[in-house]
């Protein structure tokens, strides 16, 4: 869970290129620059005295830190983003991103695009392999997306291959999926569906599979060892297709607390985290921590959010989200939280980037109106205590956030001191990442939650946003609904051309300015700390972590010769 825990439930693997940000076109001078700022942001902040090129060499193990621990090792039945980044080193997709987000070959050798884009045809390599030593076929591709589309699949991520009008396996290594319409998400989609062995799963339940603990895929790590909120390890996939990878192993660690990750990032037990900024800006300034870490800092490709449940009242009256919006300060939550280290958002898209309606605002820290909507709606202090009421019923609701996470709690803090003074009561609970996904998102067992999502690199928000995905343990969890909203979804992934895409895109950020289903809080800065003794990073517009099969310690600088 390096930034932002909850991403995956957007598709998303979060390496290997398949991390993605709002799009970046080369549309005008804008996105060059804004391409550019990028790559600048991106480059090391602690700057080092350059050495020799070290040479690449076999060995040593990476030991990361998680907030909270992975669910379920099959991509499709998973929802936390734990799960994904895990499963991101096992298995492999069809297609992926490459660090400056161009779709490139995975698992296809190549592809055509025919019919006006209804209809794309893959060719696979004939060079993988399972993970346990048998070959990849066409008959895997056709059984994962048949598996995908099953209703009895318990998954949320199914509805853009439930467009595909036809699946056919034309021969062992080529598969061909033609749709009723355009559909432009449609390549990359390719890349989300991770692929799955027919021969370990035909004729079983997916859902209690043993896969699901123990996985085989056909990618760069294969899968050792997982003991429950304590540590998954992968070994290297000396058969991978691509070239072995040079670190012998990558180890996970659940450390459920930020502090104590960075108390043992400090002591070298863990070789990498996402830094919060007070670590950032004021305990990482140190000879030592610069001998013995790099920092980077970019933009990150998500954002924070105060999301309501729309099914209970009062989050079901627009008036009454609009005034908790007007009533939080987001700038004050950037400087106390954040200490200026990120963005306001004021909609899904990263600003700066060609999918981001920049006519759109949040509309500023307004009390007053906030003050104005709540007494249209019939609240009122009657009893002098600064509070509102009606009815009798003192108005007030609570925030659900996960544990672990310093800068949520610090924002549910500050918001819960800006209600008050508008007359509303907040409370606030914090609760541990797996029984807060299972209990209460899954459940829809909540008034409010802080959370945060991936930003998209295909601008598509279908998933999030339509009301077809309101279904339990579906991605609308807030139980959002707008008609023209949903026309707007779908007009938009049915045109490959990009100025009517951005035309319906930049009317649903309109719309969700003024409906506030969400209050868009903050796009916050990454800034991940690697160990000095990890070469082969390359800053890019993906970020750092796209390539960590690529990533290798010197002979003469490896730390672990078993696994830790």
């Amino acid at each position: 869970m390096f930034i932002l825990e909850f991403a995956a439930r957007c598709l998303l693997v979060l390496r290997r290129g398949i991390c993605y940000a709002a799009r970046m076109k080369m549309h005008n001078l804008t996105a060059l620059v804004a391409l550019v700022c990028t790559l600048l942001a991106c480059q090391p902040a602690a700057h080092k005295e350059l050495a020799p090129a070290a040479k690449p060499a076999p060995g040593d193990v990476l030991v990361i830190s998680s907030l909270g621990d992975a669910s379920n090792l099959i991509p499709m039945l998973a929802s936390d983003s734990a799960s994904h980044e895990v499963a991101g080193f096992i298995y492999n997709g069809l297609v992926k991103y490459d660090k400056d987000f161009r779709i490139v070959p995975d698992l296809a050798a190549s592809w055509e695009v025919l019919d006006g884009g209804k209809r794309l045809r893959f060719h696979l390599r004939k060079d993988v392999r399972w993970h346990d030593g048998q070959p990849f076929t066409a008959r895997d591709v056709m059984f994962t997306y048949k598996l995908m589309i099953d209703p009895k699949t318990p998954t949320a991520y199914a509805d853009k291959y439930l467009l595909v009008k036809q699946a056919k396996q034309l021969d062992d290594y080529t598969v061909e999926f033609s749709y009723e319409k355009p559909f432009a998400p449609a390549l990359i989609s390719w890349g989300a569906l991770q692929v799955l062995p027919e021969h370990l799963l035909k004729g079983k339940d997916v859902a209690t599979s043993t896969l699901s603990r123990a996985p085989v895929g056909t990618g760069p790590y294969k899968f050792k060892s997982w003991v429950s909120g304590s540590r998954i390890v992968l070994v290297a996939n000396d058969d991978y297709f691509a070239g072995r990878p040079h670190l012998n192993a990558i180890s996970y660690r659940v450390i459920p607390d930020g502090g104590t990750q960075f108390m043992e990032l400090m002591a070298g037990g863990i070789d990498m985290m996402g830094l919060e900024p007070l670590q950032y800006l004021r305990q990482t300034s140190t000879a030592a921590f610069k001998r013995n870490y790099t920092k980077y800092k970019y933009l990150a490709d998500g954002y924070s959010y105060l999301g309501f449940n729309l099914k209970r009242q009062p989050f079901n009256d627009v008036r009454f989200r609009q005034a908790v919006a007007c009533a939080i300060d987001k700038n004050e939550i950037i400087k106390g939280a954040l200490m200026g280290l990120a963005l306001p958002a004021n909609g899904p898209y990263k600003p700066g980037t060609y999918w981001y309606n920049k006519a759109v605002t949040s509309g500023g820290y307004d009390p007053a109106r906030a003050k104005a909507l709540l007494k249209e709606m019939g609240y009122a202090d009657t009893n002098a205590d600064g509070l509102l009421e009606k009815n009798g019923q003192t108005l007030k609701f609570t925030i659900v956030t996960n544990q672990g996470n310093d800068i949520r709690s610090k924002t549910a803090q500050i918001i819960k001191e800006r209600l008050k003074q508008v007359g509303i009561q907040v409370d606030i609970r914090v609760v541990e990442w797996t029984a807060f996904l299972k209990d209460f998102i899954d459940k829809g067992d909540f008034d409010a939650v802080i959370l945060a999502w991936n930003i998209l690199q295909d601008p598509d928000l279908f998933n999030v946003w339509h009301s077809s995905q309101t279904f339990k343990g579906g991605l609308n969890f807030v139980g959002y609904k707008n008609a023209e909203v949903d026309e707007l979804l779908i007009k938009g992934r049915e045109t490959y051309d990009d100025a009517a895409r951005k035309r319906c895109y930049d009317r649903i950020q309109e719309i969700l300015a003024v409906e506030q289903p969400y209050v868009f809080l903050y796009v916050p800065y990454a800034l991940p700390a690697v160990s000095s003794r990890i070469k082969g990073i390359v800053p890019a517009p993906a970020g750092v972590t796209y390539n960590i099969e690529d990533w290798f310690v010197p002979a003469g600088q490896q730390k672990y010769q078993a696994i830790p």
